[in-house]
């Protein structure tokens, strides 16, 4: 029996001599050492068959064959009487993957990444893959500012050819930025350069915003903010010419250096228009926001440009580009700017596609859209319909791509892209507030029931002054001219000795349909009808006027009140506006019933934004109320004033007038409340919108019935006041002084509040 070895690896082939053999006939082929592995698959790859002639050129393309499948450590080929053996070892397979000490990353989400790089449990062993993944798992705890990580992959082998792969991570401190310098401005000092950043060293509020964690995402967004800065200002020539990022030894302190030339100022000494406007010079002309003798600013003269392609974008002209050609004069320290337009072709839109909508109902997405298929092209009704389908709140991302028509040039197809966000929510919590003290509340809701753009809900709170429970549905289109309707009912308590009302309580249980009509994209009208039963809780301890008030009209009341109003809202962002107005009225009146009244409000908020930073905020109220039919306004429905949301500084609805006998607070039939707040970031917070300052002056007074309503009655007060959208929900502190104190008023300089009642 002769045996030829003929290779015994794939190293052999590359460097060592082959032992030569004579070619011949194969009259059977056989594989030896697969565990794992069907011998099939060897056949696939072997360049010979049974019954062909195999030779030194096929046993090295065999060899070669089986060593690039991965799945084998050693390769053999053997010949026996004809019979050629291809003996294998196989690499072994993966068991199992594991981390430890690992705490910054969910283990299950590294391992979902690994599998797009083939190392996942079931695959084939390969010590190349855990070296990478060791690799890239070092690298993400770099880019969250742990450099003093060290991951060690170990590798155990198990019975049946199986390997266990184990991670171990020592995830160290985070080294936070000790000094950031700033090398070679002297227009600007380094504290108002600074405040450009995001990064920064350790504050008393970094803890929340990671801020003095070292990022290189970070500080290249901090450079170009940097220079955005500069350019915005005049300064052409500015250039970042080198940044330094250096460690300490023992990996705890980072040191940042930004090193830079700030060049000349440069004013703009001309802009004019070219190329094909289409529209006429007049139009166009007040869409440019710099002018000859203005620093120059990259900001304005960007906003210019897009402003032009998208006025042109409104006529049709959907690829229009409007570029700024600009003529430096370095001797002067002028540039001049050319707008050159091109309007490129008027087109139509031949279709809109609605995507990722999988549990909406596409014409819930559909009713939301100003842009009509058929229609000429219109940048600004596509930007309307994107903020519409925004306002929804059912997408968590909302995307319009605009694409040509093949072989047509007056046409585009328009394509929405959405991905859908949960919609339901089951909130069980506790909030705080210096007014109720500890409120327990719950909301149950689902905003897009069954993916018809409906809600339904209902929700509940308890706190020493209010507790209810109640129930709603709202169908934002009723019909197709875009009527919404809404159904509520209720139960309601209010225990008024808490807030020195005087001694009585209300018990309430009611409902209503409501309904709203838009005018416009920002104006619309709402009415409504509703019905309530009302009683009324006295103790021997109640002040006269409210046992005398039962004794003339009983303690159970039914009334049905109507209502309707009018809204207009064009605020940028209905959560962290800083721009806009808000204006709201509303008329209830309750002509059938025990009672007879009405209660008429008018509110408005004004916003104007001086930068990216600061807010100016003005807020006014005005309201009324009286009875009629020969019947007071209840004194229940009175309005009070004080505390948050009224007059900082004041206990809650502490203003107005006081009953003569037990000194609690009656209330009154008119209101005026007025705020002027100017809202920043919280220092140290960066741009973190969950998160605003105010400070802020507010005014306000309660009149009784027959009481003149004069100004000199106003309270004013001053102070501070921060916002927060927590985890936990909306949290609001505010520290205020009265400017305008008088005897008899009761001060709470200090009020808080967390969590959201219903």
């Amino acid at each position: 029996m002769a045996k030829h070895l003929l290779f015994a690896a794939l190293s052999a082939i590359l460097s060592a001599s082959v032992w030569a053999f004579d070619p011949f006939v194969v009259k059977d082929i056989r594989v030896e050492g697969i565990q794992r592995i069907e011998a099939g698959t060897i056949f696939n790859y072997l360049p010979v068959k049974v019954g062909e002639t195999f030779n030194d050129e096929k046993a090295t393309q065999a060899i070669r064959t089986l060593f690039e499948t991965g799945f084998f450590r050693d390769v053999r080929i053997e010949v026996e009487n004809s019979v050629l053996i291809v003996v294998v070892e196989e690499r072994p397979a993966i068991a199992s993957i594991s981390f430890t000490g690992m705490k910054d990353f969910e283990p299950e989400a590294v391992r979902k990444a690994m599998r797009e790089t083939s190392l996942q449990e079931g695959r084939v062993f390969d010590r190349a893959l855990v070296d990478q993944a060791e690799q890239e798992i070092k690298r993400q705890y770099l880019s969250k500012g742990k450099y003093g990580v060290t991951v060690t992959a170990t590798v155990t082998p198990l019975e049946r050819n199986r390997v266990a792969i184990n991670f171990a991570v020592d995830e160290g401190e985070v080294a936070k930025i000790k000094q950031i310098n700033i090398v070679g401005n002297k227009v600007f000092g380094e504290s108002v350069l600074l405040d450009q950043f995001v990064l920064r060293t350790p504050g008393w509020l970094t803890w929340y915003t990671k801020n003095d964690q070292y990022s290189r995402q970070k500080l290249q967004g901090d450079i170009e903010t940097l220079r955005s800065f500069y350019l915005n200002r005049g300064y052409l020539d500015f250039n970042v010419e080198s940044t330094q990022v250096s460690i300490t030894p023992d990996r705890q302190d980072m040191y940042i250096t930004v090193n830079m030339s700030e060049g000349e100022k440069y004013t703009v000494a001309e802009v004019k228009l070219g190329g094909d406007t289409i529209l006429p010079a007049a139009l166009l002309q007040p869409l440019i926001h710099i002018a000859p003798g203005d620093a120059f600013s990259r900001e304005k003269l960007n906003e210019s440009t897009k402003a032009i392609t998208d006025r042109l974008g409104n006529e049709g002209y959907a690829f229009a580009n409007a570029n700024a050609v600009p003529d430096v004069d370095r001797v002067k320290r002028t540039v001049s700017f050319t707008i050159m337009v091109d309007p490129g072709r008027r087109v139509y839109v031949r279709r809109i596609n609605v995507v990722g909508n999988s549990r909406t109902r596409d014409e819930v997405v559909r009713r939301e859209l100003r842009q009509l298929e058929g229609a000429f092209y219109d940048s600004s009704k596509l930007t309307l319909s994107k903020s519409r389908v925004e306002r929804t709140q059912y997408f968590a991302e909302v995307d319009i791509d605009t694409t040509p028509v093949a072989a047509s040039t007056d046409q585009v197809d328009v394509t929405l892209k959405v991905k859908e966000k949960p919609t339901g929510a089951i909130l069980v919590g506790l909030g705080f507030s210096s007014a109720e003290g500890i409120v327990a509340q719950g909301s149950v809701s689902q905003v897009n029931f069954l993916g018809s753009g409906n809600t339904v809900g209902g929700n509940f709170n308890t706190g020493k002054i209010n507790q209810n429970i109640s129930l709603n549905y709202a169908n934002p289109y009723y019909n197709v001219d875009g009527l919404s309707r809404g159904f509520e009912v209720h139960k309601r308590r209010t225990n008024a000795t808490s807030l020195n009302l005087g001694s009585y309580s209300t018990n309430s249980v009611g409902g209503g349909v409501n309904f709203g009509y838009p005018l416009s994209e920002q104006d619309g009208i709402f009415f409504g009808l509703s019905g309530d039963m009302t009683s009324l809780g006295l103790d021997p301890a109640s002040p006269p006027r409210l046992l005398n008030f039962a004794n003339q009209f009983g303690s159970e009341y039914i009334s049905i009140t109507g209502n309707i109003g009018w809204g207009r809202d064009t605020r940028d962002s209905a959560l962290w506006a800083t721009k806009g107005l808000v204006q709201r009225a509303n008329l209830e009146v309750t002509p059938a019933g025990d009672l007879n009244y009405y209660q008429y409000t008018y509110n408005t908020a004004w916003y104007y934004s001086f930068n990216r930073d600061l807010t100016m905020m003005l807020r006014g109220e005005i309201s009324t109320a009286d009875g009629f039919n020969k019947k007071p306004l209840p004194f229940f429905k009175n309005y009070y004033a004080g505390g948050i949301g009224t007059v900082r500084g004041f206990r809650t609805a502490s203003l107005g007038p006081r009953d003569s006998i037990d000194d609690s607070s009656i209330g009154g039939d008119r209101r005026v409340i007025g705020t002027a707040e100017l809202l920043f970031p919280m220092p140290g917070a960066g741009l973190d919108k969950s998160l605003r300052v105010a400070a802020f002056v507010d005014s306000g007074q309660v009149y009784g019935v027959g009481q003149k309503l004069t100004l000199s009655d106003l309270r004013y007060t001053s102070g501070l006041a921060v916002s927060w959208i927590s985890p936990m929900g909306p949290i609001r502190l505010s520290f205020a002084t009265p400017l305008n104190q008088k005897t008899g008023d009761r001060i709470q300089r200090a009020q808080f509040t967390m969590g959201q009642t219903f």
